[in-house]
C-alpha cells in the first residue's frame, strides 16, 4: 500500500517526490488517521462516508453505554480502512468532553502491526 504523507498541519505533503509517500505499515497508520478524521457528509463524492461525529457521537452523555457505542463506531471505521486485517488492542478515554483514541494496535493485511494513538474528537 502507498499513501500520501501529511505534513504537521494535516495537509498533503508535496514537492519532495517519493518522500511525499508512505508505504507498508506507515501507510496503513496514516490511512487509519485520515479515515477517522473524515467526518460524515464532508466528502462531496460520497456524503454517507465518514465518521458520524455530529450525528452519533457529540452531544451524547459520556455514560459507559455511550462510550461503548462510540468505541464500536470508531472500531468499525478502523476496520473499514484499506490494509487493516484486525484490531489487536484498543484503548480510549473520555475526559473534559473530549473522546480520545489513546492507543490502537492493528494487524495489517501484510502481517505487520501498526499503532495509532492520540486521535482526539
Amino acid at each position: 500500500m502507498k499513501y500520501r504523507a501529511l505534513d504537521p498541519m494535516g495537509d498533503y505533503s508535496i514537492g519532495k517526490g517519493m518522500q511525499d509517500f508512505l508505504i507498508n505499515a506507515a501507510a496503513v497508520g496514516q490511512a487509519i488517521k485520515t479515515n477517522l478524521l473524515l467526518l460524515q457528509g464532508e466528502w462531496w463524492e460520497d456524503t454517507s462516508d465518514g465518521l458520524p461525529l455530529f450525528q452519533n457521537i457529540l452531544g451524547q452523555s459520556g455514560t459507559p453505554e455511550h462510550l461503548t457505542a462510540t468505541d464500536l463506531l470508531i472500531k468499525e471505521r478502523i476496520l473499514s480502512t484499506q490494509g487493516v486485517s484486525q484490531i489487536q488492542s484498543f484503548q480510549s478515554s473520555y475526559e473534559n468532553r473530549k473522546y480520545t483514541v489513546d492507543n490502537c494496535t492493528v494487524l495489517t493485511n501484510t502481517g505487520q502491526t501498526v499503532t495509532v494513538s492520540g486521535v482526539t474528537f
